[in-house]
């Protein structure tokens, strides 16, 4: 599971490291087996950061999605404070 995106919130605001604080407790939902947040430094897209999850299969993903810590991250969180995205969902072959 892997998103690009964009914050509302200035660059280097308290309000964006709370917000990236926030994201990164997503780690602490059972299934996530590893978590990373990253900062997007190639200049060929606008977004401004990364986010990369790995999951044992397919079942933990699903798991980690319809957690009420996760859609409530969505639905409080991601929503109203992320200008722009994009998700990319896949696995291995």
């Amino acid at each position: 599971h892997t998103v690009v995106f964009t914050p509302v919130h200035p660059a280097g605001s308290a309000a964006e490291d709370d917000f990236l604080a926030a994201a990164a407790r997503l780690a602490e939902i059972p299934g996530v087996e590893e978590l990373e947040l990253l900062r997007e430094t190639s200049p060929k897209n606008g977004y401004r950061f990364g986010l990369s999850m790995e999951f044992a299969d397919r079942t933990g993903y699903e798991r980690y999605n319809e957690h009420p810590d996760h859609v409530r991250f969505v639905e409080e969180r991601w929503l109203p404070e992320v200008a722009d995205f994009l998700e990319i969902d896949y696995e291995t072959r």
